[in-house]
């Protein structure tokens, strides 16, 4: 017999904007001693973001009332795009983060992807070592104000 799965994943509703606030706030909160920025994703308009990306959330399935983890995707000139994947830090670790990073590439390859990129801050180096770890691969820098952004590729066929 097989696991129930642990993590519920839905589309996120207008309703969670401010959740998926907050886990983005507790997710990111971590890097502000190595940045001099605040990083995007806790500044980031969720209402919005769930009326004009897609966005997703992972609920354990014994609390489904808490998001523990949120993933933003977008369609860019450059393609598939997680914009933001962000898991509260008490989740950490679970696989909600990994759950939603797989269905993002299901989403990518239904929707006629090959491949899914993101980027992330140089300094971010635990999320550089994870995304390398899953198949992603660096293929630029971009150099900006106070930040240098990495950007990975993962190809999907």
């Amino acid at each position: 017999m097989s696991e129930a799965p642990r993590w519920t994943l839905r589309r996120a509703e207008a309703a969670d904007a401010e959740a998926i606030r907050d886990c983005a706030i507790a997710a990111f909160s971590v890097y502000l001693p190595r940045l001099p920025i605040v990083p995007l994703p806790m500044s980031k308009d969720y209402a919005s973001a769930i009326e004009l990306q897609q966005v997703w959330v992972a609920a354990d399935a014994a609390e489904i009332a808490e998001i523990a983890a949120a993933i933003v995707l977008d369609i860019t000139d450059e393609g598939f795009l997680v914009d933001v994947i962000a898991v509260r830090p008490r989740h950490q670790g679970s696989g909600a983060g990994r759950a939603l990073l797989e269905l993002a590439e299901r989403e990518a390859l239904r929707q006629g992807f090959d491949s899914i990129y993101l980027f992330t801050n140089e300094k971010m180096s635990e999320n550089r070592a994870l995304y390398a770890r899953i198949g992603y691969v660096e293929y630029r820098r971009l150099v900006l104000e106070n930040r240098t952004r990495v950007f990975l590729r993962k190809a999907l066929r």
